[in-house]
């Protein structure tokens, strides 16, 4: 009886670590799929940060700010309004007519932000043009608005260098989309043009600077990520100082 019980013991400890490492995995699987589920939701019924790539929407947004996107509104049904600020992920047209959206890798990078998976291409532009609006833009003076100037000196850069004309069929491989053609001549006066039910006609603050509505036609509501919601970030211009001052080379 005495010596039965350590050899018990001596038998049971070579197993001891190989059951401790199986513990030991089994809880940091359970840990990563917890992680990637709280990612995977909170990414897409919460928020997201991006960051500005372009100057297409300066003065408003610079390059290398840093936001966030929240889509919490989206999905308790907000209707979005003129002036909002969209993140989005553009038309297949723009795309040379690819739809990432069906391609299961660019879905879970999507859903994830993890870096080892292709990155989807998004957009970010001002909502201008609303379902049922009617869309003019007039070389030199601004946007119309169902024949109404509309007033933008608050955010844009310049008033665009050209005018709307006429729309044109062009399919993507997955959509139809129209195309919005454009003339530089100030002089060219455009018929309005309807933004057709569920979409969206977006432009960027920067006018002459920016590929957007104007470019590539309406945006489905359907390709909306989130609203821009927060600026946590800018990268300020280094400060500058008098000659007798700057280090010389």
């Amino acid at each position: 009886m005495t010596t039965s019980a350590p050899q018990q013991t001596e038998n049971a400890s070579p197993g001891e670590p190989q059951g401790f490492f199986k513990g030991f995995l089994k809880e940091a699987i359970e840990l990563v799929v917890v992680t990637l589920l709280l990612l995977v939701l909170i990414r897409w019924g919460v928020a997201e940060a991006r960051y500005i790539p372009s100057s297409s929407m300066e003065p408003t947004l610079q390059i290398n700010d840093r936001l966030i996107v929240e889509k919490i509104s989206g999905h308790l049904g907000k209707k979005i309004e003129r002036g909002d600020i969209l993140v989005f992920y553009p038309p297949p047209i723009e795309m040379s007519g690819k739809d990432l959206s069906n391609d299961i890798l660019h879905l879970a990078g999507r859903y994830t932000g993890l870096p080892f998976f292709p990155n989807e291409p998004a957009f970010i532009k001002r909502v201008i043009g609303l379902p049922g609006d009617m869309i003019r833009i007039q070389a030199g003076q601004g946007v119309f608005i169902n024949n109404q100037l509309l007033d933008e000196s608050a955010y844009i850069k310049e008033v665009p260098n050209y005018s709307l004309n006429v729309l044109g069929d062009i399919r993507g491989r997955n959509m139809d989309m129209r195309s919005i053609q454009y003339e530089t001549d100030p002089k060219h006066m455009s018929d309005p043009i309807m933004v057709p039910a569920g979409h969206l006609f977006m432009m960027g603050d920067n006018r002459n600077n920016s590929e957007d509505g104007h470019v590539w036609g309406f945006l489905d509501q359907k390709r909306v990520i989130g609203r821009a919601f927060l600026l946590i970030w800018r990268k300020l211009d280094p400060p500058t100082y008098p000659p007798n001052l700057q280090a010389q080379e």
